[in-house]
């Protein structure tokens, strides 16, 4: 991980491929390093050029002094000796910026394999093909050739953000917007194909940064679990917060395969339970990653999750009331000291519950600002401010400026603001906000979100989320692939999962005895090897009494392909939830959820890696709506939330035994006020999983999106996740 440095702090560049072409990608990327002051040596290689913008130029990188950092753009021909001469020279990494090699089909993928094998053999490590580079903001480490450094008006602002992004063009398109809102970046790196080193892998390597602050990344695919896990060890090691933008949310992603838990365990719900496990938060655009990223580089994270709303607009309050709610936040509850405190400040048309309507008049009397803030600051149950202002201009913007600024020194808690209005209304008004800490959104919807990802990433919550690892119990053996409903039920019973009593009749005439055996009423249910849903084709009977027990058994083993017939004891009803294992790209994976007859209707189900702690389950199932039921209502008295929780650590356990590929879908699990029990289990084997679906609008395995030059073609200004390489649980351009 330490060759990775060079990407952003190299002691020197070689540009392969410099050109002597105005406007040339080789060209540029000299003039670059020139125009923006690197500190390093400027290594220019060209075949026969003496010089190059003013500096000595090499035939190779094998004749030249030698340099750390080699940033490849010529002809796709010409990419594999130029990646044997920089491994030849000692490069530590090399950036192919060159496309037309694994996104353009199987040729150029055999090509960018062999690229990568050769890097690998020399200790090199490679970065792209079809990349636009990297940059060091500290050093002026332009290592690129993208349009956003020949800006007139394009200035580096070094700080501690480090940047990730698979696409080139996206990337540094992010970047500019970053330097636009005036945020300081430590480096900001492309990876195109991934055929070597890949955006997760740089974000590790960035959080070992002296004055890294945060980690903002945006990725085509997320099939790489050890990769994914690392970053969150870097993360927790470090304590740098982490934001990804992952795309492809839009693809349906669905297994096509009959358990319930295929279904439910869709690649976009993999990605959310994964990173929310690991304390990575996810965002859904790039204005949302940059809000994240002022969030967790300008403020403290909170202490909890309860926050306090003051505003001088009655629409914003409720605004950021709504946004509360929807992003897993609350209200705080302000204490009647705090609001006896708040009477005196703000006017009798305002409001002193929370939200705290301070309302414009208080801009008349500015100190009455800072008592408001500060009055809301001190309430013990507030965690975090979000204040809210509408059409600031003029010299209420250094009234406003410096009552938060105070506010958030003297509390020690994190306040962020809302600036609903025009920017040139007061067009100092962002740097003096940010000069002074103070995380500024134009919307009060946006500033919440910003505050639920700082609280997201907060020490505090990702310890309340995690824990040492644990999985339960687990089974003395392995099950059988072919295992049918019985069979199952046998071996979770041997691993202390809960099922009903009962046992497999073939002659209807055993039918009354097997229920007497396990109490009446019983259920019967048709035995159908690989039958999926039984209830589909009249196959459940219950409420079932011994002297019925016969003619309900005839009828189910008349039904087509039935080779006998379960009689189990009738379990009490209860809340009926999902429980099931199921392979994905990042591993196996757990998923909790509405079960029985609602599980698709509802389609309401939260996922988690494997292994999982106590701790992640009860998270995992306080995201399902159906947990709710789980509380006492309407007089039904609680379920036995604890027994569930066992029954789910047991069942966790048990993956390791599962067969290769396999599935295993427990639904319903019946919970009551008496435990958790199996109803129903089945185990499907070699099912197709997420990735074998390519998202809507993908194209085919090999094809190059739309927009990739042809190859010969300069390098592109945009990337295009490799065909061929790791299955993408989510993705594609």
């Amino acid at each position: 991980m330490d060759a990775l440095r060079a990407l952003w702090s190299a002691r020197s560049v070689a540009v392969v491929g410099a050109s002597t072409r105005p406007g040339a990608p080789g060209r540029l990327a000299v003039e670059f390093l020139l125009r923006y002051g690197y500190s390093g040596a400027v290594i220019p290689v060209h075949p026969s050029a003496p010089q190059i913008a003013g500096l000595p130029a090499y035939p190779s990188v094998a004749a030249s002094p030698g340099a750390e950092l080699a940033l490849i753009v010529v002809p796709p021909a010409a990419v594999p000796a130029a990646v044997a001469d920089c491994a030849a020279a000692g490069v530590r990494v090399a950036v192919v910026g060159t496309s037309g090699f694994g996104e353009t089909g199987p040729d150029g993928l055999a090509t960018q394999q062999a690229l990568v094998a050769r890097a690998r053999g020399a200790g090199m490590r490679l970065v792209g093909p079809n990349c636009i580079g990297a940059v060091g903001f500290a050093s002026g480490q332009v290592a690129s050739f993208s349009p956003l450094f020949s800006g007139e008006r394009t200035a580096l602002r070094a700080g501690g953000i480090g940047f990730a992004s698979a696409s080139g063009a996206l990337g540094f398109g992010t970047v500019s917007l970053a330097l636009e809102r005036g945020m300081g970046l430590l480096a900001a790196v492309t990876t195109g194909n991934e055929a070597d080193v890949t955006a997760l892998e740089v974000l590790a390597a960035l959080a070992a940064e002296p004055g890294c602050t945060a980690l903002l990344g945006y990725l085509e695919s997320l099939a790489d679990g050890p990769a994914l896990r690392a970053l969150a060890a870097a993360r927790q090691a470090t304590g740098v917060p982490v934001a990804l933008l992952v795309a492809g949310r839009s693809a349906a992603g669905a297994r096509a395969a009959a358990t319930h838990t295929g279904v439910l365990a869709t690649a976009d719900r993999v990605v959310d339970g994964a990173l929310r496990q690991l304390g990575i938060v996810r965002v859904s655009d790039v204005d949302e990653l940059l809000d994240v990223g002022d969030a967790v580089t300008l403020a403290r994270p909170p202490r909890g999750p309860r926050v306090g709303v003051v505003t001088t607009s009655g629409g914003s309050g409720i605004l950021a009331a709504d946004a509360v709610a929807a992003h897993g936040l609350r209200l705080a509850t302000l204490a009647p000291s705090t609001m006896d405190t708040l009477r005196a400040v703000v006017p009798p048309y305002g409001a002193v519950a929370n939200p705290v309507d301070v309302t414009a008049a208080v801009l008349r009397d500015r100190t009455l600002v800072s008592r408001a803030l500060a009055a809301v600051a001190a309430d013990p149950g507030v965690d975090l401010l979000v204040a809210c202002f509408c059409v600031l201009a003029g010299s209420d913007v250094e009234a406003v400026v410096t009552a938060l600024a105070e506010t958030a020194s003297t509390s020690g808690k994190p306040v962020l603001a809302a600036r609903t209005g025009a920017d040139h209304l007061a067009p100092e008004a962002g740097a003096a906000l940010r000069a002074a800490g103070i995380p500024t959104y134009p919307t009060p919807a946006r500033a919440v979100r910003a505050a639920a990802a700082l609280y997201q990433s907060a020490p505090a919550a990702t310890t309340a989320r995690s824990g040492p690892a644990s999985v339960g119990a687990r089974s003395p053996h392995a099950v059988d692939r072919s295992a049918g409903e019985r069979e199952l039920k046998a071996w979770l019973a041997q691993a202390g999962v809960r099922v009903p009593r009962g046992r497999v009749v073939h002659d209807p005439a055993d039918a009354p005895a097997a229920v007497a055996a396990c109490g009446e009423p019983a259920v019967l249910k048709v035995v159908v090897p690989g039958l999926a849903h039984k209830s589909d084709i009249g196959g459940v009977v219950t409420g079932v009494s011994a002297a019925g027990a016969a003619a309900a058994a005839r009828r189910l083993r008349q039904l087509p392909g039935a080779t006998g017939v379960l009689v189990e004891e009738q379990v009490p009803a209860g809340v009926e939830l999902l429980v099931g294992v199921a392979p994905s790209p990042l591993g196996p994976v757990l998923t909790v959820g509405a079960g029985g007859v609602l599980t698709e209707a509802l389609d309401d189900a939260a996922v988690r890696l494997l292994p999982v702690t106590e701790a992640d389950v009860r998270d995992q199932l306080a995201q399902t709506r159906v947990a709710r039921l789980l509380a006492a209502h309407r007089g039904r008295p609680a379920a036995d939330v604890d027994a569930l929780v066992d029954l789910v650590l047991r069942v966790a356990g048990l993956a390791a035994s599962l067969p290769p590929g396999a599935a295993l879908d427990l639904n319903p699990v019946v919970v009551h006020a008496g435990g958790a029990v199996v109803l129903d289990a089945a185990l499907t084997v070699d099912a197709p999983t997420t990735e074998d679906t390519p998202p809507a609008g993908a194209p085919p395995a090999g094809a190059a999106p739309a927009g990739t030059p042809p190859a010969g073609a300069a390098p592109a200004t945009g990337t295009a996740a490799a065909a061929g390489t790791a299955p993408a649980l989510t993705g594609g351009r």
